[in-house]
């Protein structure tokens, strides 16, 4: 049994607290319904494809924990796997998208989301609703795209703050093999904060306080017989909202990019996440008598290269959209001997290499890359301008400044308070933040809130609250001037003329990183044909105490740590209400 793939902790923290249970058979709750008078419909899902348009490297995980290596995904490989699906399914198949989809690569950046808009279209979709990201070009463009596409999208807590009308419509009624189903959409209210102010300008994200009464209307005024939440506030979330919830049957959940090989029991709901870039497609089969669910199957299916081929019509569409930016797609800027991935919680060796590019080009003690999720791996072989602009999709200003020790010390008790948090509701943004290889943090995640550091050091030497440090990070736009990535009351701060796309390609091209090319399997310039020496990114800066860094531990694992962090704390067995939020 594979369940839960991805940052997992934050998810069964709640699990452990709350009783909640994942499905036993991997697939199903039949319980010898006979199939009289049953009507059926399924449900095709996919979420968080960040603009991935074609078919890329991907790492898979066998129940063994065993990776598998291969190209994978692509909205043409999405396009076969419905397809297949419709012909087996002939009562109908709702194709739903969970959302930030229009961010995430190059083309998508230098178009503002126009080069997904065709395969989008020719895709199929019945609904979709809006991510986190969906605002990275504005208000206005993001208004644009929703009227370019060929589906509707919808989400209940995003209005316009001028006219205080809803920017999307907030639910949709869809009958598909004789069974009336309800949608809501939902997006994260936290947008305004988590992205750049500026981004979301203009529009005002409230909570899920106004689900309740749509749930309730889509029950007694549409006499739905199936009501689905599609949200995207993260996997972690979305169970203890559903636990609040009245009336959710399914809830689709995006953001956390989780695979849910086994579906998430909440009561009466089931909660799944599908994945992300397009690797991946969720189908819940569902069986309805006399307008309730009787029957459920889930299935996350991997669209891996030699089981699903492309779809040769999306195929054409995408190749035509992407024909002109191919040549700066292709620029090669370095070389990898090693598998570059952003698939753990705590550090990677894709974001070691760009906080080490930081720390070098700004010249200063501690470089800072953030726990973005987004990017599909980068495989071994030549790195590219679509490689680079994969990883750091928004190329932002460098900028310095000098700290104290505690404000590091600080930092680090708030950032593991955003990622390991007992509260549901205080899990906030991404994963932990990496930092250069040459600082290295030590922690227990299962400590109290302010108690979870454990050693901190640079260079080998412990911080010293009182000592001066300088640091460096992408400046994010809007941020205090004082403030650098999320550490706050920086002095003497300084944006730089360099950026970190900038600080990555130097990076690559600097001969001093190279090494012996026999023993290091580490990234390389192009240039200068060396390899980079395998210290610059093989250590591992972030260890936690209780697990070391593979959080792709056993189920069980997590959640007897989490129940004996629990009544070590003495912690209430309960969540706060996020439906009052």
């Amino acid at each position: 049994m594979k369940m839960i793939r991805g940052t997992a902790i934050n998810l069964l923290g709640y699990v452990a607290m709350a009783g909640v249970v994942l499905a036993d058979d991997l697939h199903s709750n039949t319980a010898g319904n006979s199939e009289e008078n049953v009507k059926k419909f399924s449900i095709a899902f996919v979420n968080d494809i960040h603009a991935q348009l074609e078919p890329h490297p991907e790492l898979y995980w066998n129940n063994d924990d065993a990776q598998r290596e291969m190209r994978a995904g692509g909205l043409s490989r999405i396009k076969t796997a419905f397809d297949r699906l419709a012909d087996e399914r002939p009562h109908g198949i709702l194709k739903v998208d969970g959302g930030d989809t229009f961010q995430g690569s190059g083309p998508a950046a230098w178009t503002e989301g126009e080069v997904m808009v065709r395969p989008l279209n020719a895709l199929g979709f019945d609904v979709a609703i809006p991510g986190n990201w969906s605002v990275v070009y504005g208000a206005d463009r993001l208004r644009t795209l929703r009227d370019q596409v060929n589906y509707p999208m919808i989400a209940a807590n995003i209005y316009d703050k001028d006219s205080g009308e809803r920017t999307f419509q907030p639910t949709l009624v869809k009958e598909m093999g004789g069974v009336k189903v309800g949608l809501v959409g939902f997006t994260d209210p936290d947008v305004p904060s988590r992205q750049p102010p500026f981004m979301s300008e203009g529009l005002k994200f409230s909570a899920a306080k106004e689900l309740q009464p749509l749930i309730d209307g889509l029950r007694e005024d549409d006499e739905v017989d199936v009501v689905v939440l599609i949200s995207h506030i993260g996997l972690h979330k979305a169970v203890p909202l559903t636990e609040k919830l009245r009336g959710v049957d399914i809830h689709l959940s995006a953001d956390t990019h989780e695979r849910t090989y086994d579906p998430i029991v909440v009561g009466d709901a089931w909660v799944v996440e599908a994945g992300a870039f397009g690797a991946l497609v969720g189908v819940m089969d569902v069986s309805v008598r006399d307008g309730k669910v009787v029957d459920r199957k889930w299935e996350l299916i991997e669209l891996r290269e030699n089981a699903y081929p492309e779809d040769e019509q999306i195929k054409k569409i995408v190749d035509e959209e992407l024909a002109p930016h191919r040549e700066r797609m292709n620029r090669e800027i370095g070389h990898t001997d090693i598998w570059l991935e952003r698939y753990n919680v705590m550090t990677s060796s894709m974001d070691r290499l760009i906080a080490n590019a930081v720390k070098e080009t700004a010249d200063v003690d501690v470089g800072l890359s953030n726990g973005y999720r987004f990017s599909p791996p980068t495989a071994p072989g030549p790195i590219t301008e679509a490689d680079l602009w994969n990883w750091l999709p928004i190329n932002l200003d460098l900028k310095t400044g000098i700290v104290k020790g505690q404000q590091f010390i600080d930092y680090w008790e708030s950032e593991f308070e955003n990622v390991f948090s007992f509260n549901p509701d205080r899990l906030y943004g991404g994963w932990l933040a990496r930092p250069s290889t040459n600082m290295q943090v030590r922690f227990d995640s299962t400590a109290a809130a302010g108690e979870r550091l454990r050693s901190l050091t640079i260079d080998g030497d412990p911080v010293e609250p009182d000592k001066d440090y300088t640091l460096a990070a992408g400046s994010r736009p809007g941020q205090p001037e004082s403030q650098i990535h999320r550490v706050k009351g920086c002095r003497a701060t300084k944006t730089m003329k360099e950026t970190t796309h900038d600080a990555v390609r130097e990076y690559l091209a600097k001969p001093e990183h190279a090494g012996k090319s026999e023993v290091a399997s580490e990234p390389k310039s192009t240039d200068a044909k060396m390899t980079l020496s395998e210290s610059a990114l093989s250590e591992s800066p972030v260890q936690c105490v209780v697990r070391g860094d593979q959080l792709r531990s056993q189920f069980q694992t997590f959640v007897e740590e989490r129940q004996k962090a629990r009544q070590k704390h003495k912690l209430k067995d309960q969540s706060p209400d996020t439906t009052e939020n």
